[in-house]
């Protein structure tokens, strides 16, 4: 490559890393408002975050489109063809997470009032997603391996959150038959979670490959659903939206 023309590579790179960088601070705040709907039933909020997730997937075609025209113009190698392919894999991952943040809000507007009890435990596994999304997004900005492999091997503490609820759940709705509907609902809602999760650990993936040139190998842990893990409380969300 000319001067001139690694230059442009680098500024292309430059912004496409930008672009990654402010699209998951999006969906971040996305995934926390689609929380703060249901915690406080804020149908505003909700028609809001329905509303901001196509902001969202424009994003992923601006940058899918950016990073294919890049592609072709310099076609790269190495550890720059890294760097174009993981943005492309983890844009799209994103998005996913965005479309799970927007069918929270969506369920919150037909569901009933769910009893503390089992909202405290929705809140668990919404802490856990919450810590993994900012880790593994702090791990792509700084091209942190340590970050990554971290988020990669704690799948397993959204999977142990998500099957406490579960068992709360099913014992809510034993109990007490007119509990079936809203606990389904919310179930649903821990189970968008739950899969926001295994988008996290996707991200985490892609970042490793682009940092080391390697691929995980093996499955992701995992732990079964009769372990407990200890969570704080969540605290700190601010919903709101940015076009």
């Amino acid at each position: 490559m000319s001067k001139h023309t690694m230059t442009a590579f680098d500024t292309d790179l430059r912004t496409i890393r930008a672009e990654v960088i402010d699209m998951g601070e999006r969906v971040w705040k996305s995934v926390q408002a689609s929380i703060a709907v249901l915690a406080h039933r804020d149908r505003d909020l909700a028609a809001g975050g329905i509303e901001f997730d196509r902001v969202i997937d424009s994003r992923q075609r601006e940058i899918e489109t950016r990073v294919i025209e890049t592609m072709a113009r310099r076609q790269p190698l190495a550890v720059d063809l890294r760097e174009l392919v993981g943005a492309f894999h983890i844009v799209s991952n994103l998005e996913r997470i965005g479309d799970l943040a927007k069918n929270i809000c969506k369920r919150v507007l037909i569901m009933d009032t769910p009893p503390p009890t089992l909202l405290r435990g929705f809140e668990r596994v919404a802490m856990q997603v919450v810590i993994q999304l900012r880790l593994v997004l702090e791990s792509y900005a700084e091209r942190d391996d340590g970050k990554a492999l971290s988020v990669w091997s704690s799948d397993k503490a959204i999977d142990t959150a998500h099957g406490s609820l579960l068992r709360e759940l099913l014992t809510h709705m034993m109990e007490d038959p007119r509990n079936i509907v809203f606990c389904a609902h919310l179930l649903f809602c821990s189970k968008n979670l739950e899969r926001m999760g295994d988008h996290t650990t996707n991200i985490a993936e892609s970042v490793h490959y682009m940092v080391t040139g390697h691929r995980l190998d093996g499955d992701r842990p995992k732990e079964g659903d009769l372990h407990f893990f200890h969570l704080r409380p969540m605290h700190g969300l601010q919903p709101g939206f940015r076009a």
